[in-house]
Order: structure tokens, then C-alpha cells, then sequence
């Protein structure tokens, strides 16, 4: 079974990000700054920021006054489990693990409870490969070399 990349990113039109930084050299800010650039509303979940990009930054998941379509996690590995929980609290339709981030466990619960998953890639670079889109004005992140939509079985 593949990740529903294309589902998620199609049919997603809020973005919780956990981990956003305020750093425009951060790359949670960019992935943010190109997911607004391109129509999606983001929420940036950051206790440390009162405001992120222009918009409120929540302390967690669980102060949304309403459910995120998709939650994008920023954050080490480790955190995903409780994150997973806070989205399944929240009433989130996704979550997305960011490139890097694996924790097949968590995965596993998120999809156990409904959630549609995808983990290990990037939402910024999965856009581009989706919509042909180049990195939107202010962003440095070049497109991916090796854009192209790879089934990928979830790890156990």
C-alpha cells in the first residue's frame, strides 16, 4: 500500500504545521511559505511564537478552535506518537510526516484511527511534483531532481 500523496494534498485545504519555526531560513518556513503561496491555509502550531507568516501560532493541536485538514510534522521522530495523538484529538483527515521524520508506530495509530498517512517526504516538494510548480517567489528550495510519484509501502 502506497502513501495517498496526491489524496492529501488535493483534497487538503488547512495545513496545521507543528514545529514551525519563525526563522525564514528554517525549512518548516519555507515548506509554510510556499503551501500559503499556493492556496493553502496554514496554522502554525509553535508554543515558543504568538504569530508566524502573519498568522496565530497555537501552543498545540488540541487549542485549534477547528479541525485541520492535514497535520504536517516538523518535530524528531520521537514526538510523532504524541503528536498522532494530539491530531486524532484535533479531528485532523491527515497527518504528514516531513522527509526524515519515520515512525512507523505512529503511522500505524494514525491509521488506525482513520487518518490518512504519509510519511517520509516532503509536502513542499510533493506540491511541486504534483502541480509542476516551481519554488514560489522568496523560497530557495530548489524542485526535486527526482520528481516522480514512487509507491512506497508503509514501513511496519
Amino acid at each position: 500500500m502506497g502513501y495517498p500523496v496526491k489524496k492529501v494534498l488535493r483534497e487538503s485545504k488547512t495545513v496545521a504545521i507543528v514545529g514551525l519555526s519563525a526563522k525564514p531560513e528554517a525549512d518548516s518556513y519555507r515548506v509554510a511559505k510556499y503551501l500559503i503561496d499556493h492556496g493553502y491555509d496554514v496554522i502554525p502550531i509553535n508554543p515558543s511564537a504568538d504569530q508566524i507568516l502573519g498568522r496565530r501560532s497555537y501552543a498545540s493541536l488540541r487549542d485549534l478552535p477547528q479541525p485541520p485538514d492535514v497535520v504536517d510534522i516538523f518535530r524528531r521522530a520521537e514526538f510523532a506518537p504524541e503528536i498522532v495523538e494530539d491530531a486524532i484529538a484535533a479531528k485532523a483527515r491527515a497527518v504528514w510526516l516531513q522527509l526524515g521524520v519515520v515512525n512507523p508506530d505512529a503511522a500505524r495509530r494514525a491509521r488506525e484511527a482513520g487518518l490518512m498517512v504519509v510519511m517520509d517526504r516532503c509536502m513542499k516538494r510533493e506540491h511541486e511534483c504534483l502541480t509542476g510548480a516551481g519554488p514560489a517567489e522568496g523560497t530557495t528550495a530548489p524542485q526535486s531532481a527526482t520528481c516522480q510519484w514512487r509507491p512506497q509501502a508503509p514501513q511496519k
